[in-house]
């Protein structure tokens, strides 16, 4: 079984990888490539798979991070991928994820004593 601080070091990364992904475009450049849309769909679903398998006791020790939210969120872009509000996803990407991104990296630190890459 995988180690709780590997699925937090998961979200680190792909919350860089969203923010490399969209350096430089606004919503209207975003909207426009399907490939970078995809690719921070892909990069919010694995945010989420992540979020799902961190234990329900580290969950609640750090109840600043909306996990369900994060989960659900995964969820809808995986099973309704043609019903996907792409506003929604920009948002996520440009608002929440870097938010999310210092957040489990403040745990990482309080947990692991292991600071995110």
């Amino acid at each position: 079984m995988r180690r709780e601080e590997l699925y937090l070091r998961d979200i680190c990364e792909a919350s860089d990888s969203i923010a490399t992904f969209i350096l430089g475009l606004d919503q209207k450049g975003f909207r426009e490539s399907d490939l970078i849309g995809s690719a921070v769909v892909r990069k919010l679903a694995v945010i989420g798979e992540a979020a799902a398998r961190v234990s329900a006791d580290l969950r609640s020790r750090h109840s600043e991070i909306p996990w369900s939210e994060i989960i659900a969120f995964r969820n809808v872009l995986v099973h309704a991928y043609f019903g996907i509000d792409w506003g929604v996803v920009w948002l996520a990407a440009t608002k929440q994820v870097p938010v999310l991104r210092c957040q489990v990296a403040a745990v990482l630190q309080a947990e692991f004593d292991s600071p995110a890459a």
